[in-house]
């Protein structure tokens, strides 16, 4: 290709898209596309038992652990709703019916509920009632998929099927004195029940219960709380884990070099303008630009760093660091033209290159222009493409900094979105490439487009789609 004609299709991109799932096609001949369904890059959510005797402080502990993670969705689901409805016979001698018995609920419908929640579905939870002994005598409950979902009651550790639906288990250890005084207080408060009648409740079912079913399913627990709710030492370290592993995608742990920047309402909320159809091109500019900014401020923290004492203006000396500056960008052309401002203002004066990646025909050749630094061998090479889709173009351009001269690990990848897909063939073919991205998609569809994603980034982002 002649110099003039690159010349002239670096110009015409400003106004046709030669990025996004059009370069996305895969080369069946080239690269072997990961056998990946959508269903399976569901991100699953944190579930978290926490279990414990009668008057332990179990919703204590849950709702300080729902208080300190305000900023994510999460939603508590009670054992309690799933008694099985009394018998007519049984009703007549409710006195004597133990309520503590692992008999006592319908695990097979909590077990169908949790498996829905586990796999995104909506539920409707019953609310039982404790004076018709029914469980439909209230509305049902909805509950919509959340990040975290707590799942609490006395016996919850008891059916291993239960068990191994959950990725935390927390037991809250009470004195059994403590758990009795709170058990009388509550009984003859709430519920209007002589003292008489909740001691001779607690000897005859509660304890034996207490004994025989749930203390020995204290041996499961992941975390033993003492004092339930009084341990704000154990909460505090207990949201800490979770928030860790709520950063964490699938697959970040196959992948050490894959990041995903910790998702908060912020962060989800942009995503939520940004993918909407009906979104105006000024609105997805906006907050398309807040993205990438954080996309790139992340990424500016994967680069090295040197030690520094500077003399602040009290007199006093301050430790901090010092920034790499042997840095540049590279922009896939034209979507990655869009995150150059942002790596501008975080970077002032960096050297930014471009690639163009444009298939030519139906022949699978690819045709690239490229305009790097000089001495971009010597650099750290921040590589800009807002969407991560089946990989093929990301390859070619890694492919073409390696060429370069450019070091492997000195190449850190920053999009928007990534398809697990992508993310598979680039981090395989280049494992010391880091990969700094804001939320992984479900996939790819039948087009190669990637969904839910946010349609053609460049002719949204440049106002040049169709519409």
């Amino acid at each position: 290709m002649g110099s003039k004609a690159v010349e002239d299709l670096i110009q015409a991109s400003s106004g046709v898209h030669y990025s996004g799932f059009h370069l996305e096609e895969p080369h069946t001949s080239e690269i072997e596309q990961p056998a990946t369904s959508i269903d399976e890059h569901v991100k699953q959510p944190f579930i978290i038992g926490v279990a414990g005797g009668a008057a332990s402080g179990k919703t204590t502990v849950c709702d300080l652990i729902i208080d300190q993670l305000h900023d994510q969705r999460v939603v508590l689901v009670n054992q309690d709703s799933f008694y099985q409805n009394l018998t007519p016979e049984e009703l007549t001698k409710v006195h004597e019916y133990n309520f503590d018995h692992p008999d006592a609920f319908d695990t097979e419908q909590l077990l169908c509920v949790m498996e829905k929640l586990k796999h995104g579905q909506a539920v409707d939870i019953p609310k039982y009632d404790f004076k018709s002994y029914k469980n439909d005598a209230f509305p049902l409950r909805r509950v919509n998929p959340s990040d975290v979902i707590i799942l609490e009651g006395i016996l919850i550790f008891h059916d291993p099927l239960v068990r191994d639906l959950m990725s935390m288990k927390i037991f809250v250890d009470t004195d059994a004195d403590v758990r009795l005084a709170r058990r009388i207080r509550r009984d003859t408060v709430e519920k209007n029940r002589d003292i008489a009648t909740v001691l001779d409740q607690y000897s005859k079912f509660v304890k034996p219960a207490f004994d025989d079913f749930i203390l020995p399913t204290k041996k499961y627990a992941d975390i033993i709380i003492p004092r339930g709710g009084d341990n704000h030492v154990a909460i505090d370290l207990i949201v800490q884990h979770i928030r860790t592993k709520l950063g964490q995608h699938d697959l970040c742990k196959i992948y050490s070099s894959l990041y995903v920047i910790q998702s908060t309402f912020q962060i989800r909320g942009m995503h939520t303008l940004i993918r909407d159809a009906q979104t105006t091109k000024h609105d997805f500019i906006f907050y398309a630009d807040r993205l990438i900014r954080l996309v790139v401020e992340h990424g500016l923290g994967h680069l090295p760093f040197t030690e520094k004492q500077v003399i602040t203006p009290t007199g006093s000396v301050y430790s901090g660091v010092d920034f790499c500056k042997r840095l540049c960008g590279v922009s896939v052309i034209r979507s990655g033209e869009s995150m150059e401002n942002a790596l501008r203002a975080c970077c002032k004066g960096i050297k930014i290159g471009k690639i163009l990646i444009h298939r030519e025909g139906d022949n699978g050749q690819q045709l690239i222009y490229e305009k790097l630094p000089e001495d971009i061998a010597e650099r750290h090479v921040l590589l800009l493409d807002p969407i991560l889709g089946t990989g093929n173009s990301a390859v070619q351009a890694i492919s073409l900094l390696l060429k370069k001269g450019v070091p492997e690990s000195n190449i850190l990848f920053l999009n928007l979105i990534s398809a697990p897909q992508g993310v598979h063939v680039v981090c395989k073919h280049f494992p010391r490439i880091k990969i700094v991205t804001s939320e992984i998609e479900n996939g790819l569809n039948d087009e190669y487009r990637v969904i839910p994603g946010m349609g053609e980034f460049g002719d949204r982002y440049f106002g040049t789609d169709d519409d």
